[in-house]
């Protein structure tokens, strides 16, 4: 049944977050080189317990080779922006994208937080497919959807950008941007709800940064040098 109330986690203000208690287990990804697949692994936090600062479970991934990177909350307290509420939402799946490999997991942790498990996975051809993009970096959870961006394009070129997903089915809406304008390369991304602005950054295509980097290419400038401001509601660059 969904919540009738807010998750008590999602904070209107970063002093009320600040005030709030602090949390009792960390995940953090572990990469593997060995042929062995990356894994979730699970850090007691709580001072008090005998297991504190150790790992205390891991959870293997179903692949070998993904590479995860940036991931996130399905919601937060963006989930209460005035104009795109979704107050129903909970905080308990770990959106895990995958830098080598283009794939999304989405990890639940709520029936047991020290057992988390992969509950869906969303291949990389069906992310190519509905949005363009590949080699997917960063998760934040947004107002009216998962964001998600990919370095490159679905063949690994570009331009990349931002992607997004639906908050209940974990499925891709496809790309976000309306109107890129001049932007093609693309790396980290953030906004300013209340002022209604995205920040992208850049870095570089895909295939100058997968077999290590080159000097060459840092010469030429073939690396990204500019910040892109973005109106978030219409998704229109500035």
């Amino acid at each position: 049944m969904a919540l009738m109330t807010p998750d008590p986690t999602f904070y209107p203000s970063a002093r009320l977050a600040q005030q709030a208690p602090p949390e009792r287990l960390a995940y953090v990804a572990v990469l593997n080189t060995n042929g062995k697949p990356d894994a979730m692994s699970v850090v007691d936090l709580d001072p008090n317990s005998p297991t504190y600062s150790t790992i205390v479970n891991s959870l293997d991934m179903p692949n070998v080779g993904d590479e995860l990177h940036h991931f996130g909350w399905n919601a937060c307290s963006a989930s209460l922006c005035p104009y795109a509420p979704h107050p129903h939402l909970e905080r308990r799946y770990l959106i895990v994208p995958t830098l080598r490999t283009s794939r999304i997991y989405v990890i639940d942790t709520k029936p047991d937080p020290f057992n988390p498990q992969v509950v869906k996975t969303v291949e990389s051809d069906v992310i190519a497919n509905r949005t363009g993009y590949s080699r997917l970096h960063t998760v934040h959870c947004g107002p009216d959807a998962i964001y998600l961006n990919g370095i490159g394009s679905s063949d690994g070129v570009s331009p990349g950008g931002i992607l997004r997903i639906d908050h209940n089915t974990f499925e891709p809406l496809g790309a976000w941007e309306l109107d890129r304008g001049p932007q093609t390369l693309a790396y980290d991304f953030w906004w300013h709800i209340g002022l209604d602005v995205a920040i992208t950054s850049e870095w570089c295509t895909p295939d100058l940064f997968e077999s290590g980097p080159s000097l060459a290419d840092i010469v030429a400038g073939n690396y990204g040098h500019k910040i892109h401001f973005w109106d978030l509601r219409r998704r229109r660059h500035l």
